[in-house]
């Protein structure tokens, strides 16, 4: 390991989904529960898809668009908000807003619309729980070959967690990198290139693994 710098240690962890006690069952009940659910709501029920099992409708990325597609059958709707990407928001509170111009519009649009008792949506936030692996990373070399070994719950904690992290809000393989020298800001690029959102965590850790290992192959930071 270079002189002053720290070894990667690679976590791993798991949602636990926790109800907030808000439920909607038509699109301004939804919109009525947005205006006041807390923001670690908006936030599981974007990015604790890639987490969660993929047993459902992988069209959408989203709670919301999926609700609203298979629930209150509104495709123009369930359209609009797919293809929302909450990684170009540096704020949860932006998001949100985003989610209620959209459905406002909507609301305007369209007569109320119900769904059936049993096929509410229920706001769920969640809490994050960490595990320390007892892996360790020295030099940036072994990080391509230990990227693609990692779970995807590391995957989950060190680039999604990671970004909406304060106050650093990046991965931690860049903040990581970074302390390795200028030679290193390519291959931070590419990685910030990344978009974590509208891919599975397994097509995301075979994506950065490729990344830094092209990058090192190609004789970077030499």
């Amino acid at each position: 390991m270079s002189p002053g710098t720290h070894p990667f240690e690679v976590r791993d962890c798991a949602l636990v989904a926790i109800a907030t006690g808000r439920r909607a069952q038509t699109l301004r009940e939804l919109r009525d529960g947005l205006l006041d659910v807390p923001k670690e709501s908006i936030y599981y029920h974007f990015w604790g898809r890639l987490l969660r099992p993929r047993l459902d409708d992988t069209e959408f990325h989203n709670d919301f668009a999926a609700w609203i597609r298979h629930c209150l059958h509104d495709e123009t709707l369930s359209e609009r908000l797919a293809i929302i990407d909450p990684a170009d928001f540096t704020d949860l509170e932006e998001l949100r807003q985003e989610l209620l111009d959209a459905i406002e519009v909507r609301l305007d649009e369209t007569d109320v619309q119900f769904s059936r008792r049993d096929r509410q949506f229920h706001f769920r936030r969640c809490q994050t729980v960490v595990f320390d692996t007892g892996v360790r990373i020295h030099e940036p070399a072994a990080l391509a070959t230990a990227i693609p070994s990692m779970s995807l719950g590391s995957l989950y904690y060190h680039v999604i967690d990671a970004r909406w992290r304060e106050p650093v809000r990046t991965d931690d393989f860049r903040t990581w990198l970074g302390q390795f020298g200028a030679g290193y800001q390519p291959l931070l690029d590419q990685l910030a290139a990344v978009d974590p959102y509208f891919s599975t965590l397994a097509e995301l850790r075979e994506e950065l693994g490729a990344t830094v290992g092209a990058f090192l192959r190609g004789g970077g930071a030499k």
